[in-house]
């Protein structure tokens, strides 16, 4: 599986293309702003993608999926728990970025391309409904505001929780394989080895 990183919106976030290099089937993950700019890149890499996946419903990661989706007819994919958050103005992280709006419904999503299948890993803790994507035949996992290179997501907004995601964090993000590459919501990506020896916020 091949990755490429588009940081995108005031916030700078990851918005990943991750696809299969024989097919070129895969997914867009969190593409929280710049959406001709995704669109753009998409189609130079002459890429197929069949759904969105989002880690969670912050606007600074979903302002761009109603430009992506109907452009390509794809599904989105959010995790039941954060629907609301995601349909809701509360999506919005003021002052710096009103809510994303003119989203579309949340629809089924296919988990068993062939070369590029994913498990979706629940992780409350930064929203109620956050959620990982882990890819175990690359050795990938995108980590959304979860997990970032020596720190972690904020619990200080509406349903942030220290305690459930450091216990996200502890017992379904670090039991898995040490070599796994995680790609975070905002920043460098790092690996699950080199979290699990030396991030200050679990240590």
């Amino acid at each position: 599986m091949k990755v490429e990183t588009l940081v995108v919106g005031m916030l700078e976030v990851n918005c990943y293309l991750a696809w299969d290099e024989g097919t070129g089937a895969g997914w867009v993950v969190d593409p929280g702003d710049q959406a001709g700019r995704i669109v753009a890149r998409i189609e130079r890499l002459q890429l197929r993608p069949q759904g969105i996946l989002l880690t969670h419903g912050h606007v600074d990661h979903i302002r761009g999926v109603g430009g992506v989706a109907r452009h390509f007819g794809i599904p989105v994919f959010v995790h039941d728990a954060e629907r609301a958050l995601y349909a809701s103005p509360r999506n919005a992280l003021l002052p710096w970025l009103s809510a994303a709006t003119d989203l579309p419904d949340p629809g089924p999503v296919q988990q068993d391309l062939p070369g590029i299948g994913f498990a979706v890993i629940h992780t409350p803790g930064h929203t109620p409904g956050g959620c990982c994507f882990h890819f175990p035949a690359a050795g990938v996992l995108f980590s959304g505001d979860t997990l970032f290179q020596q720190s972690v997501g904020r619990t200080d907004l509406p349903g942030g929780n220290t305690e459930e995601l450091l216990a996200s964090i502890t017992r379904k993000l670090f039991v898995l394989p040490p070599e796994t590459a995680v790609y975070p919501g905002h920043g460098p990506p790092t690996t699950v080895a080199d979290e699990r020896r030396a991030n200050p916020f679990i240590v």
